[in-house]
């Protein structure tokens, strides 16, 4: 196998394989799989390419031995490879975006971050392995749940304020701008879980007590603000 980092003229290929008539329109966009491999990459539990692939693909019943289903295989394991090399090294990932119109002035954020919510399905329940640090997660994750729309539903479900249009727009563009950064911290919050709990005698500090650091602020915004979660 190829381990070489993927070029322009892979990636343009991957679109390309994407695309084929033997997927039938049924096959995720590069954006989609893009952001479901970050999550599955970032996941506390491995995630093998048999579970991850056929979503890509759009269903486990094509022709395995279709030359589409080889070529691209192999040219989504190196962007898997890709997309792990550079989180471990905090290197952060630009997501890639298809704009939503001819214009170009505006791309589609909804769907990279229901595509990243789809990926972290597929692992074991995150919430549960995070344990006693799931509000935390709840946080990071937040930003995803706000791209795509679910909290907004969830609260007109259940009738519950929402931000007003002026301050969820402020709200939104500041995720957008931020989403490396955002992958970068969730991947690195697994990855602390990975390397084992860190043993401490120190009393546990509340998110809504000083932080400890001195600094007066609030020890969830300063060193328990998810950013310096890693």
């Amino acid at each position: 196998m190829d381990h070489s980092p993927l070029t322009e003229a892979d990636f343009d290929r991957i679109e390309s394989l994407l695309d084929a008539d033997l997927f039938a329109g049924n096959a995720m966009g590069l954006d989609e799989v893009q952001a479901m491999l970050c999550a599955v990459v970032s996941a506390p539990e491995p995630v093998q390419p048999s579970e991850w692939l056929p979503e890509v693909f759009g269903g486990d019943d094509l022709p395995a031995d279709a030359p589409e289903i080889a070529e691209l295989t192999q040219l989504l394991l190196r962007l898997n490879n890709d997309i792990a090399a550079a989180l471990l090294a905090g290197e952060t990932v630009a997501p890639i975006l298809y704009p939503l119109d001819e214009s170009c002035e505006r791309y589609d954020y909804a769907l990279w971050a229901d595509a990243y919510v789809f990926g972290a399905g597929l692992a074991e329940d995150w919430y549960e392995l995070a344990g006693k640090r799931a509000e935390d997660l709840s946080e990071l994750l937040e930003p995803m749940f706000i791209l795509n729309g679910m909290l907004r539903e969830d609260a007109e479900k259940n009738g519950e304020r929402w931000f007003p249009p002026a301050e969820e727009a402020r709200l939104v563009a500041d995720i957008e701008e931020n989403l490396p950064v955002i992958v970068q911290t969730i991947y690195n919050f697994w990855r602390q879980r990975r390397s084992g709990p860190v043993v401490s005698d120190s009393p546990k500090v509340g998110r809504n007590d000083p932080c400890p650091c001195g600094s007066g602020k609030k020890f969830k915004q300063c060193c328990g603000h998810p950013d310096r979660l890693n």
